[in-house]
């Protein structure tokens, strides 16, 4: 994508960008309705208009940003909020609440993929439609494996945290939660220092190349 303009950029990349992280916080509240939490549908946050998922930082500012000095694009909605004293089975549901996250992204990735796919069948034909086809298509594969990979993290608040809480006992999981009021401060600081891009860079290119060998790239 590197021949094209900053606007250009832009358009490949925003259907992608909301649609990666409106899903996902969509199918953590999902999972929580099915579980016996009706808190995300009580607030209207069940649906995939991203109006009502938008965060203007990490949806808007901080994606902008990465797509213009050209680091790891990634971002995040409003957390669906979710109680979770109204699940059935807390502490083993909270960790299926967490991991439906990841595993959207994981969907949307493959969805991205055949979009990709199909932008190239249509190429040199239609390359009217199939050029936008293969840089959204790649844009969409990129930021759900980020989201993906970046969201298994076992750092409070991020999904990965939710699921290592759920099997540690209930002191020590108070204790390892605790750390949720420096999440954000520690996730800057490994972005800033660039130890993030060390740790899942490997994971994400290696997905990445994964995902465009299964539709023959």
């Amino acid at each position: 994508m590197d021949d094209l303009s900053t606007m250009q950029r832009i358009a490949v990349w925003a259907l992608p960008v909301l649609f990666a992280i409106t899903v996902h916080e969509v199918a953590h509240g999902w999972i929580a309705l099915r579980l016996g939490d009706k808190t995300a549908m009580m607030l209207g946050r069940l649906t995939l208009n991203p109006i009502k998922h938008i965060d203007p930082i990490g949806t808007v500012l901080l994606p902008l940003i990465m797509l213009m000095i050209g680091g790891f694009i990634f971002g995040w909605a409003k957390p669906v909020p979710v109680t979770w004293e109204n699940l059935r089975h807390p502490k083993r549901d909270m960790a299926l609440v967490a991991v439906a996250g990841p595993l959207a992204n994981l969907l949307m990735t493959l969805l991205w993929a055949l979009i990709m796919k199909l932008g190239y069948v249509l190429m040199p034909g239609a390359a009217w439609i199939g050029q936008p086809l293969i840089y959204m298509g790649g844009a969409g594969i990129f930021i759900n494996i980020v989201l993906m990979v970046l969201n298994l993290l076992p750092l409070p608040p991020l999904d990965g945290s939710r699921i290592v809480s759920s099997f540690l006992p209930g002191p020590l999981a108070w204790k390892f939660n605790r750390i949720e009021n420096y999440g954000f401060l520690i996730l800057v600081v490994l972005l800033a220092t660039g130890i993030l891009g060390r740790i899942i860079g490997p994971p994400i290119f290696g997905l990445q190349d994964f995902v465009f060998h299964l539709i023959g790239l």
